[in-house]
């Protein structure tokens, strides 16, 4: 058995891997009344021009009309996309009216449901705070905020408000990882006890060059400054700058570290870290970072590696959970996914579940077990293979964002539950803020489990 989710199937694939989503809207703090949402961009950049795709993608049926574009960098991002969204206006009804200040935005667009927020970290919670006031539910994208205290003040905003806020993990709604949470860490716990969690993303230096902007579209010093920047390189780079983002294991590790938490069920009790401004000189933060985390589970200790490097590119970038039947290797990338069963598990114990259609065993030929190989020359020590890989039978072939903006609207609607909401992004947050300070003090720090809620 095969799924591959495509737009129209959404509401359908979520309704099924996600059982126990669907709540009333009064439940949710939500309006549950209007149908068509008009909805409103802060940030305009390549992450914000990533989420603007996914929702256009959306199609007539996802019933939203993008009204305001806001961006201060009027001669690139905000030109461009505004226009782009207008082009959209005879088809689904779109405006795109464009901003330079979001406060100018909320003060005139006085029909807006709902904004996306998009800016760089130090922003997100000045941002968030404001839309929520004004009565406006909130897609903030990751990390919720680059202080704990800016996070907590969105958390706050949120529960005051009554508004819903959606913090861009966008791993959470994916129906790939909430199948291989359902299925198999809740469901079948095919992997037994979990001992391990690795995770890492590497980029390649190519990949990571410092960006640079055409010729005559600087923005102008005054507005820079008014918006916390110095320059230009400070306003195309700033997630390499201390007070405006937090470096690579912000910027990247937040999205896997996030996955940890959640199919461990619980956070993390300490972190060790190191890392260093080792190749990027002109850099504030660390381009590489190594981190280990232990948690305590029901079932006994973990340990979590992970790590995050801007110099090479090599495996990309994935998660492994490693139990004592088996292992998950997981990876939001291309569909990229298996579960290998180890060798000492019978395959009998697993055949009830290829048979539900929970897994797919990969075509070719298994991993022999070195035990078998009456060639090898084996040490004592050597271990054996895991002799047999499964595949998800789930794919996604949409954009990454869209499960999660879909979720947003319907829960707005009062048809769904938000699948990370303010509490999970700020026990993320506290969760990977944390590394940069292991790092800084070279020594292992202690969660208080107080820290992790407001």
């Amino acid at each position: 058995m095969s799924h591959s989710i495509n737009r129209r199937e959404f509401v359908k694939a979520t309704a099924a891997i996600g059982a126990g989503l669907f709540v009333s809207g009064k439940a949710l703090g939500a309006d549950g009344k209007k149908d068509v949402l008009n909805v409103a961009f802060i940030g305009a950049g390549a992450q914000g021009q990533a989420l603007l795709d996914a929702a256009i993608k959306l199609g007539p049926e996802a019933n939203i009309r993008i009204l305001a574009i806001c961006d201060i960098w009027e001669q690139v991002n905000l030109r461009r996309v505004s226009r782009r969204v207008q082009a959209y206006k005879a088809a689904y009804g779109h405006e795109g009216r464009p901003y330079v200040d979001y406060k100018e935005m909320l003060d005139k667009e006085t029909d807006l449901d709902a904004v996306f927020i998009a800016t760089p970290d130090f922003w997100h919670a000045e941002q968030t705070v404001a839309c929520l006031e004004r009565g406006l539910h909130v897609y903030c994208e990751k990390e919720m905020s680059n202080t704990l205290e800016g996070a907590r003040r969105m958390l706050e905003a949120a529960r005051r408000t009554g508004k819903l806020l959606q913090i861009g993990h966008q791993r959470r709604s994916n129906p790939r990882y909430r199948y291989c949470y359902e299925k198999y860490i809740q469901e079948a716990k095919l992997l037994g006890q979990i001992t391990t969690v690795n995770g890492q993303w590497n980029r390649s230096k190519a990949s990571c060059e410092d960006l640079d902007w055409p010729a005559g579209s600087e923005i102008p010093e005054s507005v820079l400054n008014q918006y916390g920047f110095k320059n230009m390189h400070q306003f195309r780079n700033w997630r390499w700058f201390k007070g405006l983002g937090g470096g690579p294991i912000v910027d990247l590790g937040s999205h896997q570290i996030d996955i940890y938490n959640w199919f461990l069920g619980t956070a993390p009790r300490s972190v060790m870290a190191s890392g260093g401004i080792d190749y990027w000189k002109n850099h504030e933060w660390y381009d590489n970072v190594m981190a280990v985390y232990e948690y305590q589970t029901p079932d006994g200790p973990v340990r979590a590696f992970y790590q995050t490097l801007t110099t090479n590119s090599a495996n990309g970038y994935f998660e492994s959970f490693m139990g004592l039947k088996g292992t998950l290797v997981i990876s939001e990338s291309a569909n990229r996914g298996s579960v290998y069963r180890e060798s000492w598990v019978p395959e009998e114990e697993w055949d009830p579940w290829v048979a539900k259609g929970y897994l797919k065993k990969a075509e070719g030929k298994p991993v022999v077990d070195n035990a078998q190989k009456e060639e090898a020359v084996l040490d004592v020590r050597e271990g054996t293979f895991a002799p047999a890989e499964y595949k998800l039978p789930v794919s996604m072939n949409v954009p990454y964002h869209q499960p999660h903006i879909r979720n947003f609207l319907e829960a707005i609607r009062g048809n769904e539950k938000l699948t990370c909401p303010a509490e999970v992004g700020y026990e993320t947050a506290v969760t990977v803020l944390k590394v940069n300070e292991a790092v800084e003090k070279g020594c292992r720090l202690e969660f208080k489990p107080e820290e992790f809620s407001v």
